[in-house]
């Protein structure tokens, strides 16, 4: 997989597997063909400057987008703020500490705001939900919001690893380590996750190193084999599905190895942190999806399951 850092002002990395938003928007826009937007994000995302919930179900609308969810960033874990890269804007928001602090999550604003645009879109179906970052580290912090509120999907997600004493994003750890170590370490580390904690229903880009990956050469999944099967079945075995995650562009070769490795079920998602991006590869995806051996459920709510 050749990736090409084409991405927003947080540096999401696109490879050349999809089409941007913009190419594909015609491509997109028939209704009731998409599988559910599981991972997106607005304004209630501490990292999404240029969300808006109303915006991008406009968006989805438009789309024929059948289902959106909007998982926001429930984060606590601290890192250094970086002076350069993809996230050095937010060196602005550190602490005398020099530490990155994701501030707390606003549930009566986010709950509000999702019923206020369930009014304005009737004919989409909006979920609420939550991404939590790191779930197996923060179980109790985590716990009291998962208490104020319904959120529909909640899906779980491994950002920062242990580095220099603290934690940090693999972006701010391969300046220090060879890049394979840093991607094995983030695989090694997801069996921790799905055993630590049994509070989210979907694991989500299992390819979240990749998005920086230094090179200058080319990332082959092929050379972390190993590592990406272990952590797959341990996903399988804790009973989570896999998401496809299309912000990067994901590999066919990981949803292969997750249909041999027992996963049932797989969800789509853009990680949409603007509503230009929202549904963004999901077409391709659910393409693939269904040619490693899944297919979607009795409605679009659903998860896709194994055939087989």
């Amino acid at each position: 997989m050749k990736v090409c850092v084409l991405g927003d002002s947080f540096g999401a990395a696109v490879s050349d597997t999809f089409t941007s938003p913009d190419e594909s928007e015609k491509e997109q826009a028939t209704p009731m063909t998409l599988p559910a937007d599981s991972h997106v994000h607005s304004e209630f995302s501490w990292d999404a400057p240029r969300g808006a919930m109303e915006k991008t179900c406009a968006r989805a609308a438009e789309l024929g987008l059948p289902v959106i969810a909007f998982t926001e960033h429930l984060d606590h874990t601290a890192w250094p703020a970086p002076t350069d890269g993809p996230y050095a804007n937010l060196s602005e928001s550190a602490g005398p500490d020099g530490l990155v602090t994701p501030p707390p999550f606003d549930v009566d604003g986010y709950l509000a705001t999702i019923e206020r645009c369930r009014d304005l879109f009737p004919a989409l179906r909006i979920l609420t939900g939550l991404e939590l970052g790191e779930p197996h580290w923060h179980a109790d912090a985590i716990a009291k919001v998962l208490a104020a509120g319904p959120f529909q999907r909640v899906i779980g997600s491994l950002h920062c690893l242990p580095h220099n004493g603290g934690y940090a994003e693999p972006f701010g750890i391969y300046p220090d380590r060879p890049a394979a170590e840093v991607v094995r370490d983030y695989l090694l580390e997801i069996p921790n996750v799905v055993a630590g904690s049994d509070v989210f229903e979907i694991l989500t880009h299992i390819d979240y190193p990749i998005r920086h990956w230094p090179g200058p050469e080319t990332f082959d999944p092929r050379d972390f084999e190993e590592e990406f099967r272990h952590a797959l079945r341990a996903t399988a075995e804790a009973g989570r599905a896999l998401e496809i995650n299309t912000r990067l562009g994901f590999d066919r070769l990981i949803v292969t190895w997750w249909h041999e490795e027992g996963g049932d079920a797989v969800s789509f998602g853009s990680d949409a942190h603007y509503p230009e991006a929202v549904a963004h590869g999901l077409r391709e995806a659910a393409d693939m999806a269904e040619a490693c051996g899944f297919r979607p459920g009795d409605s679009p709510f659903e998860l896709w399951g194994r055939v087989g």
